[in-house]
């Protein structure tokens, strides 16, 4: 029988309404309770290493899981993280970077209606993640939420109170759980020969600017000294707009002068980013040689950029390690 680390954090799954609305106030022990039949198929102890709404999530808690897990990891076969689910993909993503090469599990899951409910998704998401995490072929950092399993770099929150809040994007689910079944689409365990890698550091100072039609790109001079790296949210393809002025192209000057890393992003979900198709991207790729998220989700690219320049400040070094695929973020390059 399968030995299972449960790790709670809060989120909407631990939650109980108050006055001032739902917080999270159930620990791991008793959200534990509510699934009595995960007896059947694993054990589990259970941790609470903080209780918070995940919005208030950062990443300091992203790198204090991964410390957990770490020291936990060699006397359990698989780990679930109960986390909500505001920010869940980019805990997930984050923790895709932070351990890699994982031949145990790390599932994280959480729900949208608190676990005491009488009507609510949380129970089944996560019994479904323990029997998942207790799975032969389970490793990897996956979300799993609705029946669908989800690499950690892949997914995204689509619906804000539906049960089927998040879809995988860009990429096929790796499994779907029914009847207490597991079906793999994808089972990739035995062509993971690389070694476990654990990563303790990430730099905070990456911003992300969505652009609107008409933004000024003086705005990046004022985000020079207090960033080191930054990501643009483009439109379609990518690119940068030009309203005459230039202001874009001389602010991204000094950016790339100082060897602080850029990122090309796209605001369209799927798909991904090509600056190669339109003048206005051509001419980034060609000048600045600026990096681009191609297929990757918003939320591994900022957790992934996170992840690089906290392992290095050498723009070759962090050029190399954005673009190494990690836990199925990256296709296209």
């Amino acid at each position: 029988m399968k030995k299972i680390l449960l790790i709670a954090t809060g989120g909407t799954i631990a939650s109980k309404y108050t006055p001032d609305g739902l917080s999270p106030q159930i620990d791991a022990q008793e959200l534990l309770s509510y699934v009595p039949s995960a007896s059947e198929f694993c054990t589990v102890d259970t941790l609470q290493p903080f209780s918070l709404d995940s919005t208030n999530v950062s990443p300091g808690h992203w790198l204090e899981l991964a410390r957990l897990i770490e020291s936990k990891y060699e006397y359990y076969d698989g780990f679930v993280v109960c986390h909500g689910t505001d920010t869940m993909a980019y805990t997930a993503a984050a923790l895709s970077y932070l351990i890699q090469n994982n031949r145990r599990p790390v599932v994280v899951t959480g729900a949208q209606k608190p676990v005491d409910l009488a009507i609510t998704d949380a129970r089944s998401n996560l019994l479904d993640s323990l029997r998942f995490a207790s799975h032969e072929r389970a490793h990897g950092v996956s979300i799993v939420f609705g029946g669908k399993v989800i690499a950690g770099t892949r997914a995204k929150k689509e619906f804000t109170k539906s049960y089927n809040a998040f879809s995988s994007i860009n990429y096929p689910d790796i499994a779907v759980i029914h009847d207490d079944r597991i079906i793999f689409y994808i089972d990739d365990k035995d062509q993971n020969t690389r070694p476990l890698v654990f990563s303790h550091s990430l730099n905070q100072k990456v911003f992300l600017l969505k652009l609107i039609p008409g933004t000024d790109g003086t705005i990046l001079n004022s985000l020079f000294d207090a960033y080191d790296g930054l990501i643009l949210e483009s439109f379609g393809v990518g690119g940068l707009p030009n309203y005459g002025d230039n202001s874009f192209l001389r602010a991204m000057d000094r950016w790339l002068i100082a060897k602080k890393p850029v990122v090309m992003a796209t605001q369209v979900t799927h798909e991904g980013s090509d600056l190669s198709v339109y003048q206005v991207g051509k001419i980034l790729k060609d000048r600045y040689s600026v990096l681009e998220s191609y297929d990757m989700t918003l939320e591994a690219c900022v957790t992934k950029l996170m992840w690089a320049l906290g392992q290095s400040r050498d723009i070759s070094s962090v050029r190399e390690l954005f673009c190494r695929t990690v836990n199925h973020d990256l296709l296209f390059i």
